[in-house]
């Protein structure tokens, strides 16, 4: 089975012919706009149907039916008036939501298809810290089926004493049974789980003011629960933190290392395996 690891990273950019022009495509493929709204930051797939949150915006939108010929504007709000509304899955048909301080679900959310009903949106877990500091969270549903949540540095660098800080949580589809999954870790914006040996890998945002080239932006991987990921005592496999380091025994100290190491501040996102079958070998 060919695994391939797609990281993106985020660009802003205004609609235009001109920017397809100049994607370079390998032989045999083509791209072209697929549906257009504004601020676009996460989606999700649902019996062809898209689930849409925006970097900036309080709304989820749900473009309808897009398996269709149809590239009108067949979309509308499920969710709005949430702070940073960006996380979205979908779990057994229900729709989870991030913000800044809580997950919030829509039940049976293809009902919704249907404009005339109001989505009636619960909220799960409201627990979460509500920095905005690396407050937006991208969360997804693991193997286990455990619903996991990010939780940002609110610094560029700093040790807070709220253990919640820089870690990676998980909490049950009804929001009970919290706990920190893996901790150290300034700013996960991306993870997935691999399909054969079942690790989660996340993308890791270093700090900045070290310069240009350093510390690397990181990808790691989650064999267990529980390991720790250096920050912010450590960056990347061996930067000691000018402060923080200084902070704890440096040479004793255990954590995770990363399995890749990007140049600094490329601010990686999104990770996916690739699970299809259309792409060749190659």
């Amino acid at each position: 089975m060919l695994l391939v690891i797609f990281i993106f990273i985020f660009v802003s950019f205004s609609y235009g012919d001109e920017i397809l022009k100049n994607i370079v495509l390998v032989e045999g493929f083509k791209i072209d706009y697929y549906y257009k709204i504004p601020k676009v930051r996460a989606i999700k797939l649902i019996n062809g149907n898209i689930l849409i949150a925006g970097s900036r915006e309080d709304k989820v939108y749900m473009v309808i039916d897009t398996n269709r010929d149809y590239r009108g504007d067949i979309h509308r709000v499920l969710v709005s008036g949430l702070d940073l509304a960006v996380g979205v899955d979908v779990y057994k048909g229900d729709l989870y939501v991030s913000s800044v301080n809580k997950i919030v679900r829509v039940r049976n959310v293809l009902r919704y298809t249907n404009f005339n009903l109001i989505p009636n949106v619960e909220v799960v877990f409201d627990k979460y810290p509500s920095d905005r500091a690396h407050g937006w969270k991208y969360i997804r549903f693991g193997p286990d089926g455990k619903l996991y949540v990010p939780v940002g540095a609110p610094c560029n660098v700093c040790l807070r004493k709220e253990r919640i800080y820089s870690t990676i949580t998980r909490i049950n589809p009804d929001g009970s049974g919290f706990e920190i999954f893996a901790e150290g870790i300034r700013n996960t914006v991306g993870f997935d789980w691999d399909p054969i040996t079942g690790y989660m890998w996340f993308s890791e945002n270093g700090r900045d003011w070290m310069g240009d080239d350093l510390p690397p932006d990181e990808i790691n991987i989650a064999k267990s629960s529980g390991n720790h990921y250096g920050f912010p005592f450590i960056h990347g496999s061996n930067v000691l933190d000018p402060e923080y380091s200084k902070l704890t025994n440096i040479r004793n100290f255990k954590f995770e290392k990363p399995v890749w190491e990007l140049p600094a501040h490329v601010a990686p996102l999104g990770i996916k395996f690739y699970r299809g079958e259309n792409f060749p070998k190659e």
